[in-house]
């Protein structure tokens, strides 16, 4: 690999190789910090900033951060790479594509064709030159739009997951929460639980109620559990009710690995979802978490800075056109992302990222307790996400969620972002709020709906069903 130098001043700094020059030119994080990769000094993280501004993007298909032959991530976004779709950028430098990414010219329509043209490190090199602004405003014109039962991520809408977990799987605790979510007009884009325990009864036995909820009330939504793939494959092979099949990814072999999966077990799975049916509107199948660390957590990131590993995960969930995508990513903790401030940034590096790359891209907005964080900052982070027109986010009863022991929102947090942006839920699921009396005359829902005959059918049925 060459060597890429920039003087600033009377200093002359050097970066060995482009995965140095790329994790040089990051913003300050805990965790680059923690790899030895970040930059020694602000000045030197300038350098490295406009050193990468004059690379030219075609860069990225000539130097591999993780050797082609070695790693089947990097095999994938090669193999995978669209030269047409790329064309009408391949004479810029990354510098030079940020600028047009800001420009009128940059319209959905253009955006949208260049993704499968757009590697993961084309990406992420030009959010690094991007303030937390620019992200914004070019995520705002990227729209994605994918669809199961519900239609999500069109312009004008915010969706939102329904993450009713509990630490024991108790079903009434779990159904308690799942109707509290959806008074407040919550989990139009998936509800989805994360499970105590990975097993394939347990599994099943959630499936099972969520699907007997979704049908009781006739809500035009889907449904997830959140085992291991493999878990889900036993499942759907038992005859459960499987809508969507989550699995975390990565963005090297070696972290995936780490999840004990590969690409062919992700293919094997989505065969399997597919082959149900169970998609009334679309047939996207697959939902997928991301967050930045994960690859340094487990030893696994050849070098590469956080964030850029990070976007190499997305092309793995590029490849299996995913209803869903969410980065949780304030979950790993201070280690990797110390405060809000990191935070706020990376959640909106990974929102623009995913939406560039042509993902249907969500974002966990949450901190762990013992990050400088609070929801304050929480607040911050999810107004910027839909005013930068965010797919979806994860709301939880009171913003605390129980199981996993960490903060997100809640979910008349989501239910505020739609009354202050204009933003409404898939159009499926309002139509479904409509039939149910629970929208007032201008479309919205108001939390005084829970004393509505809407809420009284919904709690009094919805307990003897349980």
């Amino acid at each position: 690999m060459p060597a890429y130098t920039h003087t600033l001043g009377h200093q002359r700094h050097r970066f060995d190789d482009l995965r140095a020059l790329m994790a040089c030119a990051s913003p300050r994080r805990s965790g680059d910090e923690l790899a030895g990769l970040a930059a020694g000094s602000d000045e030197r993280r300038v350098a490295a900033r406009m050193a990468l501004a004059d690379l030219p993007l075609k860069a990225f298909l000539d130097e591999a951060l993780v050797p082609y032959e070695a790693d089947e991530v990097t095999r994938l976004i090669l193999d995978g790479h669209d030269a047409e779709a790329f064309r009408p950028v391949a004479h810029m430098t990354v510098g030079g594509f940020r600028d047009w990414l800001l420009s009128y010219q940059a319209d959905t329509a253009a955006l949208t064709g260049l993704a499968p043209g757009l590697t993961p490190e084309m990406a992420a090199a030009v959010s690094k030159l991007m303030r937390n602004q620019d992200l914004v405003a070019a995520a705002a014109k990227c729209t994605v739009v994918s669809a199961f039962r519900t239609t999500v991520g069109l312009q004008g809408r915010l969706s939102s997951r329904l993450q009713p977990n509990h630490p024991t799987d108790d079903p009434a605790g779990v159904a308690a929460a799942i109707l509290d979510g959806l008074l407040f007009g919550i989990g139009d884009a998936v509800i989805g639980i994360n499970p105590a325990t990975d097993s394939v009864p347990a599994c099943i036995a959630l499936l099972e109620m969520l699907d007997a909820i979704r049908q009781r009330f006739g809500i035009p939504t889907q449904s997830c559990v959140l085992s291991h793939v493999t878990t889900t494959i036993e499942a759907i092979g038992r005859g459960a009710p499987v809508d969507l099949v989550f699995q975390s990814v990565a963005g090297t072999e070696a972290a995936n690995r780490g999840f004990g999966i590969d690409l062919a077990l992700l293919g094997e799975a989505q065969e399997a979802a597919l082959s149900l049916g169970r998609g009334t509107v679309g047939r996207n199948v697959m939902y997928f978490e991301t967050g930045q660390g994960a690859a340094l957590s487990a030893g696994a990131h050849h070098g590469i800075d956080q964030q850029t590993v990070e976007v190499r995960a997305y092309a793995v969930a590029r490849a299996f056109r995913p209803f869903l995508v969410n980065t949780v990513v304030g979950f790993i903790g201070p280690e990797y992302l110390h405060g809000a401030k990191e935070i706020i940034r990376a959640g909106l590096e990974d929102h623009f990222c995913g939406k560039l790359l042509g993902l249907p891209m969500g974002v966990d907005v949450c901190y762990t307790n013992h990050a400088e964080a609070d929801q304050d900052d929480m607040d911050l982070l999810m107004t910027m996400l839909a005013t930068a027109g965010v797919n979806f986010m994860i709301a939880v009863p009171g913003a605390d969620d129980v199981m996993l022991g960490y903060q997100s929102l809640s979910f008349h947090d989501v239910l505020g972002l739609r009354h202050l942006l204009g933003r409404r839920p898939a159009p499926e699921f309002e139509a479904w709020l409509q039939r149910m009396g629970m929208l007032d005359p201008a479309g919205r829902l108001p939390p005084a709906v829970a004393q509505g005959p809407a809420a009284r059918l919904l709690l009094a049925d919805g307990g003897a069903h349980v």
